[in-house]
């Protein structure tokens, strides 16, 4: 017999078990629905028209209460509304008796309700003509007698239904537990019977398959001498055969491929080994799984390169970014002067500068990280005699800048008198330009120290507020003649920030100066501050002109002007600002686009 014959057979027989089970089910399904049917269809009707008689009656003699009180004439409109259904609900009952003895008290009902209407009328009709004393003698013996003998078969009807009704779900519990325990049984033979053809069939066609497994496995283990049986006639044996043959051109392929992949992992290693930068390649569980010789110098590391982790050659804040980075599946947003380190190989202290990239599967998914290490320590050492040099010349500048501001200064005193216009125009100009060049060297000076780290912070805690009020005390004129609105916001509950007060005051002062330079008259120029984690978001916002997207990262460099704007100043100011905030251990940047309106900001850590 081939195997589809031997499946399809024992499907079949599976597929008649089911239908016994399922027709077996259907019945017990059948008489549980009419045994749930009884409860719902033959009591429920008359629980609920006794219980709307019961409401509609209550309303009727809280209606009669009010008559006695001295609201005749509203209990008695009240009375009569309230009749039609209490009369509607006393028919559906009549229509609904399904039980013995419903009849009777059904009857019992209908005639309280006749002597009861017919004792209210006297009553409502009453006291215009009796005391109210004696209206209620009339209620308390009369009317609640006739009352009580409505009420009280109400109740019982209602009992009489719930009974019935405890009785009937009685009754379809039951016939659920037969059904269960016979539906169960049924199937459990079902299922017995069906075990036993599944592992007849199991032992006639899994056989085969597990060694075609087994044999797939040594093949995959890379052993392509590997063959299965072919003793059997069926689709079972020809597969077998076609294995074989598989097997016969992998072995032919992996003696071939072999040789290619050893040039090709030579080729690799080869490129590798002429890049200068260094190059370390991880896996997911950040242990090395190659590297360069450019990278083996710079973290002075001897081969063998096995068992290498993160942790053992590069700092942790590296490890940090790197695990990151293979978590998220994105580049960590760390600043370039943060992605500096300082590694010692021997004698030697070198700075790198490293970047991370994804090394990624057939499917997208990110299987390892790229560390590239540049070494920046030429760039870094060539940066420090830079900024050393203009110190020095800023240095040398400022004395004869002085020298000259204060004989220009004396000279118009002295003789701008004398001079003609055009003479103390060329003074005047060149007074200011002075001016400016001291500016500058001051502002150069500034940057320098900040950059060299010379300048000591004054960390204190300091409320955003106390900034923001010095800083619109400062611009608070300024404003007022430009028709610009300067205004500042801040959460009640926004913590102090651990700062220099004077150093992050400048910067805000820098910030709104640049942002009333540009702004258009009755613009608004806004401060504002959050708390995001552990730092402070502080912002500057105008709706000036805006900054175009490729001067975003430009504008905080040394000398750089905004494209297509008038200079207004030494071009140092935005650059001095992200060295204060660096050296307070946050970042600065912009959001802004041509026509919108600019956004600086930058964080502060929250004071402990």
């Amino acid at each position: 017999m081939s195997v589809r014959r031997r499946i399809a057979f024992g499907y079949g027989v599976v597929f008649a078990l089911l239908v016994v089970v399922a027709l077996w089910a259907i019945v017990n399904f059948l008489f549980l629905g009419r045994a749930a049917s009884g409860i719902l269809s033959e009591n429920y009707r008359s629980i609920l028209a006794a219980q709307a008689m019961t409401d509609a009656l209550d309303r009727q003699d809280a209606a009669v209460l009010e008559g006695v009180a001295g609201r005749g004439a509203q209990a008695a409109t009240t009375f009569r509304s309230l009749e039609p259904t209490f009369l509607e609900w006393l028919g559906r009952a009549k229509d609904n008796i399904t039980i013995e003895g419903e009849a009777d008290v059904v009857a019992s009902i209908d005639a309280g309700y006749s002597d009861y209407r017919t004792q209210v009328a006297a009553l409502l009709a009453a006291p215009g003509r009796v005391t109210a004393d004696d209206a209620w003698t009339i209620y308390e013996t009369r009317v609640a007698t006739a009352y009580q003998k409505v009420r009280s078969p109400l109740l019982r009807l209602r009992d009489m239904n719930q009974q019935a009704m405890y009785a009937a779900s009685d009754h379809a519990a039951w016939v659920a537990r037969r059904a269960v325990w016979s539906t169960a049984l049924v199937a459990l033979a079902a299922l017995v019977a069906a075990a036993s053809l599944g592992a007849l069939l199991a032992r006639r066609i899994v056989g085969p398959i597990q060694r075609l497994s087994e044999a797939s496995r040594r093949i995959s283990a890379g052993d392509y001498d590997t063959r299965v049986p072919t003793d059997t006639g069926d689709e079972l044996g020809r597969l077998g055969s076609d294995f074989n043959q598989m097997a016969t051109q992998l072995a032919r392929y992996h003696a071939v491929n072999v040789e290619r992949l050893v040039a090709e992992k030579g080729k690799g290693d080869a490129v590798l080994a002429s890049i200068e930068d260094g190059l370390i390649v991880f896996d997911t569980d950040l242990e090395v799984t190659n590297l360069n010789p450019a990278a083996a110098r710079m973290l002075a590391v001897m081969s063998p390169f096995d068992a290498l982790t993160c942790g053992k050659i590069l700092p942790d804040g590296v490890c940090q970014a790197l695990r990151q980075f293979l978590e998220e599946g994105s580049p960590p947003t760390v600043p370039d002067e943060q992605r500096i380190i300082t590694v010692s190989a021997g004698e030697r202290t070198r700075q790198l500068q490293y970047t991370i990239t994804a090394v990624r599967g057939h499917d997208g998914a990110v299987g390892g990280a790229v560390l590239l290490l540049e070494d920046v320590t030429r760039l870094r050492e060539l940066e420090r005699l830079k900024t050393d040099f203009v110190m020095a010349a800023s240095h040398e500048l400022r004395t004869p800048l002085t020298s000259i501001g204060m004989s220009l200064g004396l000279l118009r005193e002295r003789a701008g008198t004398r001079l003609g216009g055009e003479d103390r125009e060329l003074l005047h100009a060149a007074d200011e330009e002075v001016q400016r060049m001291t500016s500058l060297i001051n502002d150069l000076l500034d940057l320098s120290r900040i950059e060299s780290g010379s300048v000591a912070l004054e960390y204190e805690r300091v409320p955003v507020s106390l900034l923001f009020e010095r800083v619109l005390e400062v611009f608070a004129h300024q404003a007022e003649a430009r028709d610009v609105s300067l205004t500042s916001s801040a959460p009640p509950d926004l913590p102090a920030v651990r700062a220099d007060a004077t150093k992050i005051a400048w910067v805000l002062s820098n910030l709104v100066s640049n942002a009333l330079r540009y702004v258009p008259r009755a613009g608004h120029v806004a401060l504002g501050a959050r708390r995001v984690g552990p730092k402070v978001h502080i912002s500057v916002s105008d709706d000036g002109p805006g900054i175009p997207p490729q001067d975003h990262l430009k504008i905080f460099g040394k000398f750089v002007q905004v494209s297509g704007r008038e200079p207004g100043g030494s071009g140092l100011g935005l650059a001095i600002s992200k060295e204060i905030v660096r050296a307070h251990g946050g970042a600065i940047w912009v959001e802004s686009g041509e026509g919108r309106g600019s956004t600086f900001t930058f964080t502060l850590p929250v004071a402990a």
